[in-house]
C-alpha cells in the first residue's frame, strides 16, 4: 500500500492573520497578464499597508534585518506569478526572484543572501478583502524561487494573489480552491497541454488559453527542451548547446518563463504539472541516459544530471514541499479531487520506468512504465471510492498504435505500447473499477481521439475508457492537419477516431451527466497573432465509454 494521500497535503507554516483591509492607498500599478475577466492593467492596485509598506517600504528590495543597505534591485517578477495544485482549504503560490533571468551564472541577477517576499491573498481583485498574508524567505539555494502553501480558505472559492519585495510589485494571479471531496459539483472545467518548444514558435495557444473559464490547466510534460537548437524565429535556446549544469537549466527554465502568453496563462489559473523526457534529456528512463555517446551514460553521472534537472524543475514551478527533490528522486505522482464530480490522477512515467525496448520485448510482464510503488498506489486509488469522472493526467500514448500491418506490426515503444503487460493490468483496472475513465495524455505533438478497448486486437470488444490526446503547444512548428502515413493509422488502428497535427490545447467541461471536449487549435506559431478555432468537439456520455464527435 502506499503512503501518498488522495489529496496530498503537506504540512506548512501556520496561516498568518488576516491583514487590514485597507483602503486603495497610492502605490505602484500592478503588471498584470492579460485574461478573461478582471485582471486588466491598472485594476489592481496594491493596498500599501496591507503589505507592511510602513516597515519595508524604504528598504533595498534584497535586504535582510541587520544586513546592512546594499544596491536596489529592480523589477525582480521578470517570470511572473502562478499557483498550483488546489486544496479545499488552499494551494500552492509561485514566483522567482529575477531581474535579470538570463543570466548566465543562473542566479537570475540576484545577490547571494536570502531575500524576505511578502504575500498576500484576497476575495478580490483589488485587495480590499484580504483573507491570507505572510512572508517567505527567497533563498539562493533554491534560485531565489517562492512556494507558499497557503491553508485556511473556503473551498470551492476564486482567490487573487500578489507578493512583494521591497517596493517592488508582482503582477497579480487569479486561483480557485478545491471544493471539498465528496461535496456536490455540478460543473468543472480545465484545459490540458503540453510541449513548448521555445524556438520552433509562439505561445499564442497560451494567450487564448488565459482567456477561458477554467478550474484548472494540466501540463503534461516538456516544459522546456534541454537542446540547443536555435530555430529560425529569433527565439533560439538559451544557453546556445544542450543544458547539462544548474546554472544552464535555470537559464533554460527562466527563458521559457519569460514569454508573457505563457505567464498569463500561468496567472489566469491554478496548474497542475508533471514532467516528461526534456526536462531532463531526451527519452530517458529511470537512471539511463538515451545516448551512448554523451558523457553521462554512466548512471551515476546521469542521476546527477537528473538531480540538478529535478531541482530547478521544482524551482520553476507551483509545486507543495511534497514534491520538493531529493537528490534524484522526486515525488511527483499525486492526486487532485473537486468534489465528488472529478478526481485528477497525475502519473509520472519517466522515473521509475524500464528502459525502452525493440518489438520483441514489449510483452515481457516483468517491465514496467510506473515502478511498482506507482503503480499499486494507482490501483488502489482507481479500485477505492472515486469521483464520478476519473482522470489519468499522464504524459504517453496508452492505446495501441500499430504502423505496418501483420505480421510486420510496429509499436513504438516510447508509450505504453513498449509496457503492454502493465498497460493491460491498468486497462483492466478501469474497466472494472472507477467510474467513466478518461486518459489525457501530451508528448506526441498530434492530437487524437481514441475507444479504449477491452482487446485492442477486437475492433468488437468493449470500450472500456476513453483517451483524448493533445498535440503541442509550439513543438513541431505550425504542423499540419494529417500526414499521409495517419490514414494509415486510421486503417491499421480503428480504435482511433482522429488524427490532427495542429498545434493548441484540449478545452474539456465536465458535468455531472456528460464530459464535452473541445480541440481549440492555431493554424501557425511561427508568427504571432493566429486565431484559436474549435477543431472537433467530442461528448462522452456518463456511465458509457467512449466519445462520439458531434
Amino acid at each position: 500500500m502506499s503512503d501518498v494521500p488522495r489529496s496530498p497535503q503537506s504540512p506548512g507554516p501556520e496561516t498568518p492573520p488576516a491583514a487590514p483591509a485597507a483602503g486603495p492607498l497610492p502605490s505602484p500599478a500592478a503588471r498584470t497578464p492579460t485574461r478573461r475577466r478582471a485582471l486588466a492593467a491598472g485594476t489592481a492596485t496594491l493596498g500599501a499597508a496591507a503589505l507592511g509598506a510602513g516597515t519595508l517600504g524604504a528598504s533595498p528590495a534584497w535586504a535582510e534585518p541587520g544586513a546592512g543597505r546594499g544596491r536596489r534591485i529592480t523589477d525582480p517578477f521578470t517570470l511572473g506569478v502562478a499557483s498550483g495544485d488546489p486544496l479545499p482549504d488552499g494551494f500552492v503560490l509561485w514566483t522567482r526572484l529575477a531581474p535579470e533571468p538570463l543570466a548566465e551564472d543562473g542566479h537570475g541577477g540576484m545577490p547571494d543572501r536570502r531575500v524576505r517576499v511578502r504575500w498576500q491573498v484576497a476575495a478580490d481583485e483589488r485587495f480590499r478583502r484580504v483573507v491570507a498574508a505572510g512572508a517567505e524567505f527567497a533563498r539562493p539555494e533554491e534560485g531565489h524561487s517562492v512556494h507558499v502553501e497557503v491553508h485556511g480558505l473556503r473551498p470551492g472559492a476564486e482567490y487573487f494573489y500578489r507578493f512583494r519585495v521591497g517596493r517592488e510589485f508582482s503582477p497579480v494571479g487569479r486561483t480557485k480552491t478545491a471544493p471539498r471531496p465528496g461535496d456536490r459539483l455540478d460543473r468543472f472545467a480545465f484545459a490540458f497541454a503540453s510541449c513548448q518548444n521555445f524556438p520552433s514558435g509562439y505561445y499564442t495557444a497560451h494567450a487564448h488559453m488565459a482567456q477561458e473559464d477554467l478550474d484548472l490547466v494540466c501540463f503534461l510534460g516538456d516544459y522546456i527542451y534541454e537542446g540547443g537548437a536555435q530555430g529560425e524565429l529569433g527565439r533560439g535556446h538559451l544557453p546556445a548547446r544542450e543544458v547539462f549544469s544548474l546554472a544552464d537549466y535555470r537559464v533554460r527554465h527562466a527563458q521559457h518563463k519569460t514569454d508573457e502568453d505563457l505567464q498569463a496563462a500561468h496567472a489566469a489559473f491554478p496548474w497542475a504539472v508533471v514532467f516528461d523526457d526534456h526536462e531532463v534529456e531526451n527519452n530517458w528512463a529511470d537512471d539511463i541516459s538515451e545516448a551512448d555517446d554523451e558523457p553521462d551514460q554512466d548512471p551515476e553521472v546521469f542521476l546527477r544530471r537528473r538531480a540538478r534537472a529535478f531541482q530547478v524543475y521544482y524551482e520553476h514551478m507551483p509545486l507543495r514541499r511534497a514534491q520538493r527533490p531529493r537528490g534524484a528522486a522526486m515525488q511527483l505522482f499525486r492526486r487532485l479531487t473537486f468534489g465528488d464530480l472529478v478526481d485528477v490522477h497525475l502519473l509520472d512515467t519517466r522515473q521509475y520506468r524500464s528502459d525502452q525496448v525493440g518489438d520483441a520485448g514489449h510483452a515481457d510482464p516483468g517491465r514496467t512504465l510506473l515502478g511498482a510503488r506507482q503503480r499499486e498506489w494507482l490501483l488502489e486509488g482507481l479500485h477505492g471510492p472515486t469521483a464520478r469522472w476519473n482522470v489519468l493526467a499522464q504524459q504517453v500514448f496508452f492505446s495501441q498504435r500499430q504502423f505496418l500491418a501483420p505480421p510486420e506490426s510496429n509499436f513504438t515503444n516510447d508509450g505504453w505500447d513498449g509496457y503492454r503487460y502493465e498497460r493491460d493490468r491498468i486497462r483492466d483496472q478501469l474497466a472494472s473499477g472507477p467510474s467513466n475513465p478518461v486518459v489525457i495524455t501530451g508528448d506526441v505533438h498530434a492530437n487524437y481521439l481514441c475507444d479504449v478497448k477491452a482487446d485492442f486486437d477486437d475492433p468488437d470488444s468493449a470500450t472500456v475508457a476513453t483517451e483524448l490526446v493533445g498535440t503541442s503547444i509550439t513543438s513541431g512548428g505550425d504542423g499540419e492537419d494529417q500526414r499521409p502515413g495517419d490514414l494509415v493509422q486510421l486503417e491499421q488502428n480503428p480504435h482511433i477516431k482522429l488524427i490532427n497535427r495542429r498545434r493548441g490545447y484540449v478545452r474539456n467541461q465536465v458535468s455531472r451527466d456528460q464530459w464535452r471536449t473541445d480541440y481549440r487549435i492555431v493554424d501557425y506559431v511561427s508568427r504571432r497573432g493566429a486565431p484559436v478555432r474549435d477543431l472537433a468537439t467530442c461528448v462522452i456520455e456518463e456511465g458509457r465509454p467512449g466519445a462520439q464527435q458531434v
